[in-house]
């Protein structure tokens, strides 16, 4: 049975894409630590990051960092975390989190905007995309 993200992949569960390219994927938590937070996943379903091959590995993490970036760009942060733990989904997924407090890390603190707000969320990262 195809993940929760491989439908999102497909178009099957609305989302708010951030970045999306021939293997990979990029889209708004739906239940973010903190605004901006983003799910990077392989277009490839795997359950677990260690089970990927080097260069699907690899290019994940480019691509992570390439959103990562943009988030640092359009989103107040100090820095933006990254963290893969994928016990929630089994497709792997990495988390890019704008951090400002460690509590932003931690998955207990969470932030729920409205709709109109993961729109332009969404938006002001997808331009600062390069």
């Amino acid at each position: 049975m195809a993940s929760i993200f491989t439908k999102i992949i497909n178009g099957e569960i609305p989302c708010y894409k951030i970045a999306e390219d021939e293997n990979f994927f990029a889209f708004l938590d739906i239940n973010p630590n903190a605004k901006g937070h983003t799910l990077c996943v392989p277009k490839k379903e795997v359950d677990r990051i260690m089970d990927l091959d080097e260069e699907t590995y690899l290019g994940l993490m480019a691509f992570s960092r390439k959103v990562g970036k943009a988030i640092e760009a359009s989103i107040n942060c100090n820095r933006v975390g990254i963290t893969v733990i994928g016990l929630e989904v089994p497709h792997v997924h990495v988390h890019l989190i704008p951090l400002n407090e460690m509590k932003e890390a931690t998955f207990q603190h969470k932030v729920a905007p409205a709709k109109e707000e993961f729109m332009a969320i969404a938006d002001k990262i997808r331009s600062k995309i390069e």
